[in-house]
């Protein structure tokens, strides 16, 4: 099959998106040459509580950070549009039907690829897309392999590579490594930072920082919301 694009996936619940984020969508596509990063917020996660912030509040932040950003980030509300939980294998399947010819590539921090057993049918993950592996503060690449769970290891053993214009000739089934120049940011710092009004400056874009203003979100301080 000959490759015709090369498409990042980036997704999250983004509540809300910050320079972070931002930055690890640019990084990657710049190192790995992608055509574009699609950040897709999830609608109802399956994996943590449910976000402070609507979906649709989510989904809007992700559109104005973007406004400023290179071309190649775009915003994607797929899994708004879905009912039921947001298992990223359905995501992944959407995009493969949209795109058959296309590397489709999973961006995930070092501290999600080592619970990515627990994610629904996390074995066909690597059917449909590669899965680019980024460095978090807290788990470096050095240390991510002695972080496996057994199965996801040996999945880690046999599809790791180094060569990353191997990425324009496989559309799926590889896994890459990425030393990401790491901020200090989280959606959970910045929950805590704004019912204490303190500034958001320099820690997100500043239409976001207008948008939840404007709409009064994560104006009280909550224990991390609540499962639904």
């Amino acid at each position: 099959m000959t490759i015709k694009s090369s498409i990042g996936v980036l997704g999250g619940t983004f509540d809300p998106i910050h320079f972070a984020h931002l930055r690890l969508a640019e990084e990657v596509a710049e190192a790995f040459s992608l055509n574009t990063v699609r950040l897709i917020p999830s609608a109802n996660p399956p994996h943590r509580m449910s976000p402070s912030a609507s979906a649709k509040d989510r989904l809007k932040m992700v559109e104005l950070a973007l406004n400023t950003a290179r071309k190649q980030l775009v915003p994607d509300g797929r899994e708004l549009t879905r009912v039921g939980k947001s298992y990223m294998v359905d995501t992944l399947k959407d995009i493969r039907i949209e795109h058959p010819n296309a590397s489709i590539n999973l961006i995930l921090g070092t501290d999600a690829f080592i619970k990515l057993t627990t994610w629904h049918e996390w074995q066909l993950l690597f059917s449909l897309a590669n899965i680019i592996v980024a460095s978090r503060p807290n788990l470096p690449i050095s240390q991510l392999r002695d972080n496996l769970e057994r199965d996801l290891a040996s999945e880690y053993n046999n599809r790791k590579r180094y060569d990353r214009e191997l990425l324009h000739s496989s559309s799926h089934g590889l896994i890459f490594t990425y030393e990401f120049t790491s901020l200090e940011v989280s959606g959970t710092s910045l929950r805590k930072r704004i019912p204490n009004k303190l500034s958001l400056k320099y820690l997100l874009p500043d239409n976001v920082i207008d948008y939840i203003q404007n709409n009064d979100l994560y104006k009280e301080i909550n224990p991390e919301s609540k499962p639904k």
